[in-house]
C-alpha cells in the first residue's frame, strides 16, 4: 500500500504514477498546470486529462485501487460513453480524502486529442516531479472556455499569470484559430486588453 499523501502534489503524484504504472496518456491541467507555467495559486483537487482505452481500463483501476483510490472500471466505461456533458471522472483517496478529475478523450473531441498531442514536459519540484502537462495555449483556451461558461474569476486571474510569464513564447497563431473554434473573441480581446497594461507581452 504506498503511503497516504499528505498534500495535493503529493496526491497528484499518486494519481500520475498510476496512470503512468497504466501506460496511459495524460496531462495535467487545472490550477496545478497553471501554477507550472505562470502564477502559483491554492487548489483543492488535481485535474488531468487522460486517453482511456477501454482495454486498459481494469489495469487503471487496479493501479489505483493500490494507492487506495477506487475507481472501479465499469464506471469508467460509463463515463466513456457519455454524452450529455464533459463530467469528469472523480477519483477520492478513501483516507486523505483528495480528489482528482479524471477527464476523458471521448471520440470528436478535436481540442482535447490536439491538447494530448501537444502536452509538455516539465521538471517541476518535488514531490511532483517530471510530468506531462498542459501547454500554455491549451491551458488558455481551456480556461477561456470554462470562465464563458462560468464567469468565475480565477479563469481569468490564471490566463492573466501566464500571459505574464509565457506572452513572448505563446504561439498566437494557434490561439486566434482556437479563439474563433470556440467563439471566445470577446474574451480573449478583454484579456488581452487586461494583460497589456499589466506589462505582458501580448500583441496589440
Amino acid at each position: 500500500m504506498a503511503r497516504e499523501p499528505e498534500s495535493i502534489l503529493e496526491y497528484a503524484r499518486l494519481v500520475i504514477d498510476a496512470l503512468e504504472a497504466a501506460e496511459i496518456n495524460y496531462l495535467l491541467g487545472g490550477a496545478l498546470a497553471a501554477g507550472a507555467w505562470g502564477e502559483p495559486r491554492s487548489t483543492q483537487d488535481v485535474d488531468l486529462v487522460i486517453g482511456l482505452p477501454p482495454e486498459r481500463m481494469e489495469r487503471l483501476s487496479a493501479e489505483l485501487a493500490s494507492r487506495d483510490i477506487l475507481l472501479p472500471p465499469d464506471l469508467m466505461l460509463d463515463q466513456l460513453l457519455e454524452t450529455r456533458g464533459d463530467v469528469a471522472l472523480v477519483a477520492y483517496h478513501r483516507s486523505a480524502g483528495f480528489k482528482a478529475e479524471l477527464f476523458l478523450l471521448r471520440p470528436g473531441d478535436e481540442l482535447r486529442a490536439t491538447a494530448l498531442q501537444r502536452r509538455t514536459w516539465l521538471e517541476l519540484e518535488p514531490p511532483l516531479g517530471g510530468v506531462y502537462v498542459h501547454s500554455a495555449e491549451d491551458l488558455i483556451l481551456y480556461k477561456l472556455s470554462y470562465y464563458k461558461l462560468s464567469a468565475q474569476t480565477k479563469h481569468l486571474r490564471d490566463i492573466v499569470g501566464l500571459l505574464l510569464a509565457r506572452g513572448a513564447l505563446l504561439d498566437y497563431g494557434y490561439l486566434s484559430q482556437w479563439v474563433l473554434r470556440l467563439s471566445v473573441q470577446a474574451q480573449w480581446r478583454a484579456l488581452l486588453s487586461e494583460a497589456r497594461p499589466a506589462g505582458a507581452p501580448v500583441p496589440d
